[in-house]
């Protein structure tokens, strides 16, 4: 083993549960998610004076009510916010509990480990389609909307890592995802880059992504298999295989697992249009692009 068991003092264990009860009963309950976020945030940055001053009718400076205003997830925007195709109204709801989650990572407390790790794991029940028991998440983690994530048992999520949920992402048990990692479940056109697919991608049971790592829209990362430091999955990885290198190629199997491997002459199969997902736009969306270029051919 390489870890071990670390608990806080009797009295921040107190302090810390109750916090932690307070607010997932509240997000649980039939209050507003705009108010309960609100009120966490207020009080995890210590602008409560400040705040309660302002809604009193108080004077506040510009810069100020900016401030204040910014803890209400109603008053902002996410980049996930203008994508055309997202579900409006589970967004509505997973928005509110990720800018929980983003602004909590900014405060001092996202520093304190035990502290940090229980209050994203609470989230994470609010927030992902599912989790599952024991997971561990750490600071500067980023999704798409979050309510397109299912997570398995005893999973490790490292610092900086972006799950991209614009598709739809698994991942299973034991998975450990190192820092500065990116998953994704979508993709763009070569051409036409304001055209988007949207893919379900799979982290099978027991996989490492390594620091720095990618994976591609619509790839399966097969089970007990490890994608190398700075290598980028584009195809998908058999089980108990070590892949690496840009684009990531299976080197090896792990020792001892050939008997149930498949060969490395059958690997690094693309499979992804199997896991293309079908999305309709409204037909009264109000569509801009943000580029505005002639995409046009010249022998077209």
């Amino acid at each position: 083993m390489t870890k071990r068991h670390v608990s806080l003092p009797p009295r921040a264990e107190e302090g810390l549960e109750a916090f932690l009860t307070e607010v997932d009963e509240r997000l649980a309950g039939d209050e507003d998610t705009c108010e309960v976020v609100t009120d966490v945030l207020v009080d995890l940055h210590g602008d409560r004076e400040a705040y309660d001053r302002w809604q009193d009718g108080g004077d506040v400076s510009p810069a100020e009510r900016v401030r204040l205003q910014g803890y209400d997830p109603c008053n902002t925007t996410l980049e996930s916010e203008y994508y055309a195709e997202k579900d409006e109204e589970r967004f509505e709801r997973s928005k509110h509990l990720q800018w929980l989650w983003r602004q909590f990572d900014a405060t001092p407390m996202a520093d304190n480990v035990e502290f940090a790790l229980r209050f994203r794991r609470m989230l994470a029940d609010h927030l992902f389609a599912d989790c599952g028991e024991n997971c561990r998440f750490f600071k500067g983690i980023s999704f798409t909307y979050g309510h397109n994530i299912e997570v398995g048992d005893n999973v490790v999520v490292h610092d900086d890592v972006h799950l991209d949920d614009r598709g739809k992402l698994t991942i299973g048990d034991r998975v450990s995802i190192s820092d500065d990692a990116h998953v994704y479940s979508h993709d763009h056109d070569v051409v036409d880059q304001t055209h988007v697919d949207n893919y379900h991608t799979i982290v099978e049971d027991d996989v490492r992504l390594t620091y720095d790592s990618m994976v591609r829209a619509g790839v399966r990362v097969g089970r007990n298999s490890i994608l190398a430091a700075k290598s980028i999955a584009g195809s998908d990885i058999p089980a108990h295989h070590i892949a690496a290198g840009t684009p990531a190629k299976s080197i090896a199997v792990k020792d001892g697992w050939e008997s149930v491997a498949d060969p490395l002459e059958d690997a690094n199969v693309d499979r992804r249009e199997q896991r293309r997902l079908e999305y309709d736009l409204p037909e009264d969306i109000e569509q801009f692009d943000e580029f505005g270029r002639d995409l046009s051919p010249p022998d077209r």
